[in-house]
């Protein structure tokens, strides 16, 4: 039997995803949850071999309760049902661990099929998830807007110095430093040291290592 949990803030959705799936002869809906932090508990309490996991949910969301369950549970895979298909959300799910993704208009015999694929471990994707993911990857990567001396500053600010220390560091004044790290905000649209480190790497302006 494949073990499933079903993760939606809809009681109405869980209730029709676990009666579509019950009726298999070698599935069982084994629980549910309503949000991404209770995903996580029922998932871990349960060990199923399936979360059917929602994105968009209170508290936790569905990527963030993907990486918790992927990290933690060797044998759980996670499919993800939503109604939403932007590229930033089909490659937060993939970069977090979802073995699947499929949107909640999938025909119920295709969601039956993926359920058990992803029980083996197999890749799903809706096909207008798989052209955007191939479309993603085609593109050229975009040109770095950062300065090489922004991204010297940058780097600095990501190992933790402080503006006096990164000026002497690169022989430059404190109030160049100011200036260089104004320019940065500007240009990844934050505010603070904190969040342009961040953005930054998740751009792949900088190195997630440093050295």
């Amino acid at each position: 039997m494949i073990r499933i949990l079903v993760a939606d803030d809809h009681p109405i959705v869980r209730a029709g995803l676990a009666g579509l799936l019950d009726v298999e002869p070698d599935m069982e809906v084994v629980g549910e949850a309503g949000d991404g932090h209770e995903a996580v508990a029922r998932a871990t309490t349960l060990r199923p071999d399936v979360v059917l996991m929602d994105l968009r949910m209170p508290g936790l969301d569905g990527v963030g309760a993907t990486r918790a369950i992927t990290a933690g549970l060797q044998g759980t895979r996670v499919l993800v049902l939503t109604t939403y298909d932007t590229d930033d959300d089909i490659v937060h799910a993939v970069e977090a661990g979802a073995t699947g993704y499929l949107l909640k208009d999938v025909p119920r015999p295709v969601l039956v099929d993926a359920v058990r694929a992803a029980a083996r471990g197999e890749t799903v994707l809706a096909p207008p998830v798989a052209a955007r993911l191939v479309s993603r990857l085609r593109a050229p990567a975009p040109a770095n807007p950062l300065t090489p001396r922004e991204v010297e500053v940058l780097r600095a600010v990501a190992k933790g110095m402080t503006n006096a220390e990164i000026g002497r560091a690169l022989f430059i004044g404190e109030a160049t430093v100011k200036t260089h790290l104004l320019r940065v905000f500007a240009k990844l649209g934050v505010d603070d040291r904190t969040r342009a480190v961040t953005i930054a790497m998740e751009k792949g302006l900088l190195p997630t290592r440093l050295s």
